[in-house]
């Protein structure tokens, strides 16, 4: 195949995919997408955002975050990582992301948390880049949940005043936040993503069965930080005076800065085996 094609492959479902990508954005074989396998949890659990429960302790961890361009940027600087778990009522994702500066401020639902530091979720139940989902939370717990019916490159808009009905969302800080006094070790945050939110654009409109396959993405946004009178401020460029260029570490890397591709995202395969099993 010609590079001027533009094409990018994506196995799903048992389908391929084909999506169009800009020149700019990198072709990918299959093998380079992260691949998960989301087993089942044999009771429901609690969200609290500790993942201390035995099916969490079970669960394996991802490959840690990488740079949103892949391996042509250096390692991120801190750890980040996720499990997942699902039941016949929810997609469960647990994240943990080493910070050793908490920092969140954004407390009002569907406020715009990229501009501080924050963990996000992309899905895209079928795998055909359209109408997918995307969730975003801050280290106080704050989420911005929206809808996008096609990527911004086509002309999508994001849905903020959608909202995942059911969601259960906390964080656990291991810290203190907005203290630079002190050295903090990170936050963890726990998610239960409803199937009855997410089925509407699932194949059949309905929970994956198992064996099913479905694209996923989780992002990092970290900003640069420096303390100005006690308090935590964004670093700023000593000759524009505009903060430095915010970080973006992903699970499944993009080849581009720009999440909304989700050609590029991970594929997370569902097994009817507990967690911890074969």
């Amino acid at each position: 195949m010609k590079r001027n094609s533009l094409l990018v492959f994506a196995a799903l479902s048992g389908c391929l995919t084909l999506a169009a990508v800009t020149p700019a954005e990198r072709i990918a074989p299959i093998e380079d997408f992260r691949h998960y396998i989301c087993y089942q949890t044999p009771v429901p659990l609690e969200i609290d955002g500790r993942l201390s429960e035995g099916a969490w302790q079970a669960a394996a961890w991802s490959e840690d975050f990488v740079d949103i361009e892949g391996d042509i940027k250096p390692i991120p600087r801190w750890r980040t990582r996720v499990k997942m778990l699902w039941d016949d009522s929810y997609l469960y994702i647990g994240a943990e992301l080493e910070e050793p500066h908490i920092w969140a401020n954004l407390a009002e639902r569907d406020a715009v948390l990229y501009k501080e530091n924050d963990f996000e979720v992309f899905i895209d139940p079928d795998g055909d880049t359209h109408n997918y989902y995307e969730l975003e939370i801050n280290a106080l717990g704050t989420v911005w949940d929206l809808f996008l019916n096609k990527p911004y490159r086509e002309g999508g808009k994001a849905q903020s005043d959608w909202d995942i009905k059911g969601l259960k969302a906390a964080v656990s800080v291991r810290g203190t936040l907005n203290d630079p006094t002190d050295r903090d070790e990170g936050w963890t945050v726990e998610i239960a993503f409803p199937w009855d939110a997410l089925a509407p654009h699932a194949p059949e409109g309905r929970a994956p069965r198992n064996g099913e396959r479905w694209r996923v993405n989780f992002s990092r946004v970290q900003w640069h930080l420096e303390v100005v009178d006690g308090e935590y401020r964004k670093a700023t460029d000593p000759e524009t005076g505009e903060p430095l260029p915010e970080e973006n570490w992903v699970w499944s890397p993009q080849g581009a800065i720009n999440m909304h591709m989700p050609e590029m995202w991970g594929i997370v395969e569902f097994k009817k085996n507990m967690a911890g099993g074969d």
